[in-house]
């Protein structure tokens, strides 16, 4: 009999998830499929079918003995098969890679991983060079109990989630161009803010904020100092600006100089309680994230197996 546990062990499960708005949405897979011929990887290939779907087969994957699961999509299929990486009993035994085909792809750019070159991003899974890296986890209560969600790149809740989550919409033509001009739209005329109850390292925050992102990781540049691997999270509260405050406040974006705004306020911690967060809307990893309050973001330190680059050129 067959074990099918050391057959696919040395297999790669390969979830392929098309970009948003892409004429032939098939073409990049062809290149992809025939660059891993040429390289004699051995694989097996299931394409996202929607959101959510990636889960499902993320955990199959893990679930029948694939040690390497490759994510061909952005940060939120990304999300999606960690999640269901994470919900495998054999977890710990599966690495991530990853070869980036979203409209956002935050997470894979911090690992200096481009869009447009996938072959690289092949080498590097071949190449398999594994670091195990933090995860950010929410916690909240359902009717079912408690409920968790797990993260590589951020939680961004208010303006951020509306602007973040046009990443990941579907769009006819120009994605990318369509989802700047639209977030510029958005910073511009629809700035409000919400009223926010969090605590955190023995303190209790009770403010309106336009914004607020934990990031694990740089978190669309907003928590542009966070490492996804040294235990904490970073947060940044930002307070609605006037409109020539925006302007300023959108350059040091562009610089990564967020930091220094005179409107942020900056954090480092382990664990964030939000209480109440005036009905701002929440987006994880690029996905609006339908929630219920009170939440509870944390870090669980060196929880997953990434395949990284066996040279890192971080985005800077």
């Amino acid at each position: 009999m067959i074990d099918l546990y050391k057959v696919n062990r040395h297999r790669w499960g390969i979830i392929y998830s098309p970009k948003s708005g892409a004429v032939r949405p098939m073409k990049r897979w062809k290149e992809i499929r025939e660059y891993l011929v040429s390289k004699g990887v051995e694989y097996d290939y299931l394409e996202s079918e929607n959101y959510g779907s990636a889960e499902r087969q993320a955990r199959m994957f893990a679930d029948n003995g694939y040690e390497t699961i490759v994510v061909v999509g952005g940060d939120g299929v990304l999300q999606d098969a960690l999640n269901g990486v994470l919900s495998s009993q054999r977890a710990a035994n599966v690495s991530l890679g990853i070869i980036p085909n979203g409209i956002a792809n935050d997470y894979a750019s911090y690992w200096g991983l481009k869009s447009d070159d996938y072959r690289t991003a092949i080498d590097y899974i071949i190449a398999r060079r594994i670091r195990k890296v933090d995860v950010g986890c929410c916690s909240f209560a359902t009717e079912n109990g408690e409920e968790k969600r797990y993260f590589l790149n951020a939680v961004n809740i208010g303006l951020s989630a509306h602007i973040v989550e046009m990443a990941n919409r579907r769009q006819p033509l120009f994605p990318k161009l369509t989802y700047h001009i639209t977030g510029l739209f958005y910073m511009l005329f629809h700035r409000r803010s919400f009223a926010m109850r969090f605590s955190l390292n023995c303190q209790t925050v009770d403010a309106r904020f336009m914004m607020l992102c934990i990031g694990n990781s740089v978190g669309y540049g907003l928590t542009p100092s966070s490492v996804p691997y040294n235990g904490w999270l970073d947060v940044s509260a930002i307070r609605k600006p006037k409109l020539f405050g925006l302007l300023e406040g959108l350059m040091m974006l562009v610089h990564r100089r967020i930091l220094n705004y005179a409107l942020v306020t900056p954090f480092r911690t382990s664990e964030i309680h939000l209480e109440s967060l005036g009905g701002a809307p929440v987006a994880i990893d690029g996905k609006i994230f339908h929630h219920s309050e009170p939440m509870t973001v944390t870090v669980n330190p060196e929880m997953l197996n990434l395949i990284i680059p066996s040279k890192i050129n971080k985005r800077r």
